[in-house]
C-alpha cells in the first residue's frame, strides 16, 4: 500500500467529535437535496429507454435510430460540461444549479412533441447541453465542503442517487405509460416526457433559494462549526501535498489523459446498461412496461446499496485502486456473463436477471470511488477545470455504446455481441488502475 493510501489520521477528542458532528449536520443539509436533484436528472436522461418500448412503434424509429439519440445527449454534455464548471467557480453553485435544472426540464417536456428523427436527435443534444455541468459541478462543490477522507463516502451517498432514480423512476415508467395512454389523445410515452419534466423546473426555482455556495455562506452554521470545516480543509490540503493548481497545465498532463481513458472505460459499461436495460429485461420475456419498471427498480436498489457501501468501504480503509478495480471487474464477469446467459437456449430468465443485476452494482459501486483519483493531483483552478474535463470527455462513452449497441442490434438481432465487447472495455479500466494508477502513485512517495 502507498503512502497516499495508508489509513488517514484519526484526531481523537472533543475537536474531532465536534467535526464528526457537524459533517452530520453539512450531509443531512447537503446530500438529501443534491441527490434529490440528480434523481430528476437521472430520471429525464434515461426515461428514454423507457418511453423506447412504445415509441419506436409509434413513430416507426429503428433501434439504431434510438441509439443515436440516445447517445447524442453525451455530444451536448461534452460541448458545454468545461464551460459550465468554470462558470460554477465564477457565479457559485445556487445560480448554475437554477439555470441547469430548469433547462433540462424544459427540453424533457418538449420531447413529448417529436416526430421525426432530427427532432429527436435536437433535443436529445439540448437536453445533454442543459445537463452538462451538473454532475461534474456537483463533485466540485461537495469537494468546497468535505476533506479528502470523507469524500467518497459523500460521493458515493450523492451519486448513489442515479441507483434510486431507476428504483423511483422505472416504476413511475412503467405507470404512467400504462394509464396515461389516449388521455387528451396523446401516447403513455408522451405523458411520461411532460410529468417528469415539470418537477425539474420546479426544483432548479426551489435550488436558488435552498442551497448555499460555500461553508462561510452558511447562515445555517454557527461560527465555530464554520472554522471546524475551514480547519478541516487546511488540513486535509497540507496532508495531499502540492498538487497541479494551473488549469492551463491539463492539456499536457498524462495523469489526467489516464484518467480519462478509465473513465470512459467504465462509462461505456455504465451507459449501456443505463439505455439497454429495459431492452434486455424484456428479452428475458417480460413485455409489460409496468413489469420491466419494477423489475428496473429493484436491481438499481442494489446499485445504490452498492454505490454506499463501498464508497464507506473505501474512506475507512483509506484505500482506492482496488475498491475500484474490484468493483469494475465484477462488473465486467457478469456482464460478459449476461451476455453467454441471453444467448443460451432455455436458460430462463432469472439468471439473466441477476447477473444484469450485478453488473449494473459492480459498475455503479466503482463511480464514487473513482472521483477520490482527481483529488490527488489536481487542486484550485485545475481542479475545477480538470474534474468537468475529465467527466466531459469520458461521457463521450455515453454517445459511442448506446449508438454501438443499437447498430449491432439492427445487424444481428441480438445484444449480446455488444455485451461481450462493453465487458472488455470495463475490465480495462480495471487494469489500468491496477497497473498505471499504481506506477504513478509508487514514483510519488
Amino acid at each position: 500500500m502507498t503512502t497516499r493510501e495508508q489509513e488517514l489520521p484519526v484526531y481523537a477528542g472533543v475537536e474531532q467529535t465536534e467535526e464528526d458532528a457537524v459533517y452530520r449536520k453539512v450531509s443531512w443539509r447537503l446530500l438529501p437535496f443534491l441527490g434529490a436533484l440528480w434523481i430528476l436528472a437521472w430520471i429525464d436522461r434515461v426515461n428514454i429507454g423507457f418511453a423506447k418500448l412504445q415509441m419506436l412503434d409509434d413513430l416507426k424509429f429503428s433501434e439504431a435510430v434510438y441509439g443515436l439519440g440516445a447517445g447524442i445527449f453525451f455530444l451536448g454534455y461534452f460541448l458545454f460540461e468545461v464551460p459550465s464548471n468554470a462558470l460554477l467557480q465564477k457565479i457559485g453553485a445556487r445560480k448554475t444549479v437554477m439555470r441547469i435544472t430548469i433547462g433540462w426540464g424544459l427540453i424533457c417536456m418538449v420531447q413529448a412533441f417529436v416526430s421525426t428523427p432530427m427532432q429527436f436527435y435536437i433535443l436529445r443534444f439540448l437536453l445533454g447541453a442543459f445537463e452538462a455541468g451538473f454532475y461534474p459541478g456537483m463533485i466540485l462543490y461537495l469537494t468546497y465542503w468535505y476533506p479528502s477522507q470523507r469524500r467518497a463516502k459523500a460521493f458515493g451517498t450523492f451519486m448513489s442517487a442515479s441507483a434510486l432514480a431507476g428504483v423511483l423512476g422505472g416504476p413511475i415508467a412503467g405507470w404512467i405509460m400504462t394509464s396515461m395512454g389516449s388521455v387528451h389523445g396523446m401516447h403513455g410515452w408522451q405523458w411520461l416526457f411532460i410529468l417528469e419534466g415539470i418537477p425539474s423546473v420546479l426544483a432548479g426555482v426551489a435550488a436558488y433559494f435552498y442551497m448555499t455556495d460555500k461553508p462561510e455562506h452558511a447562515g445555517w452554521l454557527a461560527q465555530h462549526e464554520k472554522r471546524l470545516i475551514r480547519d478541516a480543509l487546511d488540513r486535509d490540503n497540507r496532508e495531499m501535498g502540492e498538487r497541479g493548481s494551473d488549469w492551463r497545465s491539463l492539456f499536457r498532463n498524462p495523469v489526467v489523459w489516464l484518467l480519462i481513458a478509465i473513465f470512459f472505460c467504465l462509462l461505456c459499461a455504465n451507459s449501456t446498461l443505463t439505455f439497454w436495460i429495459p431492452t434486455i429485461v424484456k428479452e428475458t420475456g417480460y413485455a409489460s412496461p409496468m413489469a420491466v419498471g419494477w423489475i428496473a427498480a429493484a436491481v438499481y436498489l442494489c446499485g445504490a446499496a452498492g454505490m454506499i457501501l463501498n464508497g464507506a468501504h473505501s474512506d475507512r480503509h483509506g484505500e482506492v485502486r482496488w475498491h475500484f478495480s474490484g468493483a469494475a471487474l465484477v462488473g465486467a464477469l457478469a456482464m460478459g456473463t449476461l451476455a453467454v446467459l441471453l444467448d443460451t437456449p432455455g436458460r430462463g430468465a432469472l439468471l439473466p436477471l441477476l447477473a444484469m443485476g450485478l453488473a449494473l452494482v459492480g459498475t455503479m459501486s466503482a463511480i464514487p470511488v473513482f472521483w477520490q483519483l482527481p483529488n490527488r493531483y489536481l487542486a484550485g483552478g485545475a481542479a475545477a477545470i480538470g474534474v468537468a474535463l475529465i467527466n466531459s470527455v469520458s461521457n463521450l462513452a455515453g454517445f459511442g455504446a448506446p449508438y454501438l449497441m443499437g447498430l449491432i442490434k439492427n445487424a444481428t438481432g441480438r445484444v449480446s455481441p455488444g455485451l461481450y465487447v462493453v465487458a472488455v472495455v470495463e475490465a480495462i479500466a480495471a487494469i489500468l488502475v491496477l497497473s498505471c494508477i499504481a506506477r504513478k502513485l509508487k514514483k510519488e512517495e
